[in-house]
């Protein structure tokens, strides 16, 4: 068989650009990471490993832009949210497209990834009322007292593979809007629709070297860390990782705030409504296939609700499993063949580990996606600590269904867990709603609702072992995280303040 002719030869893959200086540039690396599409395994495009020269030069951009950055006018900064916002809406269905590709979510999943970050963007867009100080006017004789939340000046951003829109969208908008610069770090596995936001932004108006973008693993994240010229970073991801941003930034003397892995609970008490219950957990458990830091990984079945069991199976089944472009489709494939492999892994290990397999989702038939990275949803039951996959944050479509005698015994097993994510209650007793939000250590609580992810007018506020920083991401708290407060008292002098004379003392007179 003759070759092709050069004219009709297969095109290259495309390769994801790094942003420096308010420009998209072709790395100079030597390593290159393909992006595949869990569905089919279709290699998308491939992304470089940025070298250390690159990055410098990302920090170096973002800091040079600093310097008349953080003295636009705070009006100025609002309207380019107020236009960023109104690309992102007018490109919903292009953008959840490509997260749909690279990532594997459902396209109307993935239009709630987007639009959820999108309500951060609006929240930006609002700076000019979050960014205020405060006045005490007369602390002593003719003196005030007032603050101002100042910028840092470059922040920096790490950012998971679960959600590449959204979370790229808490973080660069909210420390741009304050008056800071910014490098961001995608998901080296799904970039390609937060370089797609990344595009808009610039668009709507955003200045060369105030938002800048390196790729890469370990050692971006490392180079990141040390730079001496970055403030404050804001990392999502698995704990492990998270642990190691947190340690390695604040020993270099920097802010982090990093948000890790979760093992989210949700108590079901016997009066509650099952059909809406059902439903709710359904979708919280094997949404997004499972790859949610908030999803409802063990349900705790509280007295004779521990008789549902049938009756989540049923529910389970009802699910469609397939491509995320394809209509009707519920659950999608996990990201990696190595996500795959560890999903179904923990599954072997809860059967060997004694828990009851009441619904396997191993090997479904997803026709014409024979190669795709599918779990269908699985339900074990039975589960107690100890066990691997209650231990371990499975992170794909598996429920873990535990019970209890009562609230009290429910609540105990849940705040024995080290992770504080996210929990949720479904009752139709205000008295024990009460109870579990009072006794609960958990820092996000729903009642009735399973993923009690908060809007941008509050923040996210996990904690215990899901957290690390004092202040969480997006909201009233993350003004805070990425401004200084400076603390100004001022005397104006008079007639009557110039003859008081020399004051040795420490008190204002």
């Amino acid at each position: 068989m003759s070759a092709l002719p050069a004219s009709v030869a297969a095109p290259a893959v495309p390769h994801v650009k790094l942003l420096i200086d308010g420009k998209f540039v072709e790395s100079r690396s030597s390593e290159w990471r393909d992006i595949v599409n869990p569905a089919t395994q279709e290699v998308l495009a491939r992304v470089p490993f940025a070298t250390p020269d690159e990055i410098n030069a990302a920090v170096a951009s973002a800091k040079a832009a600093f310097k008349t950055w953080r003295k636009t006018p705070i009006g100025a900064r609002a309207r380019i949210f107020l236009k960023y916002q109104q690309l992102i809406r007018e490109n919903m269905a292009e953008l959840a497209a490509i997260l749909t590709a690279e990532q594997g979510k459902t396209l109307p999943d993935a239009e709630g990834d987007v639009f959820r970050g999108l309500e951060v963007v609006e929240h930006a867009a609002s700076i000019g009322n979050l960014q205020l100080g405060e006045l005490a006017n007369n602390v002593a004789s003719g003196v005030d007292t007032y603050t101002l939340l100042q910028p840092l000046g470059v922040c920096a951003g790490i950012t998971p593979f679960n959600f590449p829109a959204m979370i790229p969208l808490w973080m660069f908008p909210m420390a741009i809007a304050t008056g800071n610069t910014f490098v961001l770090k995608p998901s080296e596995q799904d970039p390609m629709v937060t370089m797609r936001l990344c595009e808009l932004a610039l668009e709507a108006g955003i200045p060369p070297g105030v938002l800048n973008v390196v790729h890469g693993g370990e050692a971006a994240v490392n180079a990141i860390c040390d730079h001496p010229d970055i403030q404050a970073i804001s990392f999502v991801g698995s704990t492990k990782v998270g642990t190691h941003v947190y340690n390695r930034a604040t020993l270099n003397g920097k802010r982090a705030q990093c948000m890790m892995g979760a093992k989210n609970h949700a108590i079901v008490m016997p009066d509650a409504n099952k059909e809406q219950t059902l439903n709710a957990l359904a979708g919280a458990s094997f949404g997004a296939a499972g790859q949610r830091c908030m999803a409802v990984s063990v349900a705790v079945l509280v007295g004779e609700a521990r008789n549902w069991i049938p009756d989540f199976v049923e529910k389970a089944k009802t699910l469609k499993i397939g491509a995320g472009t394809d209509k009707g489709v519920d659950v999608g494939p996990l990201v990696s063949c190595a996500a795959y492999d560890r999903v179904t892994g923990l599954i072997e290990r809860g059967v060997a580990d004694g828990a009851t397999l009441e619904l396997d989702g191993r090997k479904p038939t997803v026709p014409g996606y024979e190669k795709g990275n599918f779990v269908a949803p699985t339900i074990f039951s039975g589960v107690k600590p100890g066990m691997a996959i209650y231990d371990q944050e499975i992170f794909g479509p598996v429920l873990c269904l535990a019970s209890a005698e009562t609230i009290d015994e429910a609540i105990a097993l849940i705040n024995s867990n080290p992770n504080g994510n996210g929990t949720a209650i479904f009752t139709q007793s205000g008295a024990a709603a009460r109870r579990f939000q009072e006794d609960i250590d958990v820092g996000q609580i729903g009642i009735n609702v399973p993923i009690p992810v908060p809007v941008p007018l509050f923040s996210f506020s996990g904690s215990r072992a899901s957290k690390l920083g004092d202040l969480g991401p997006y909201g009233k708290q993350v003004i805070l995280f990425y401004t200084q407060t400076k603390t100004i008292t001022e005397r104006w002098f008079d007639d009557s303040t110039v003859s008081q004379g020399v004051n040795t003392t420490i008190s204002l007179k």
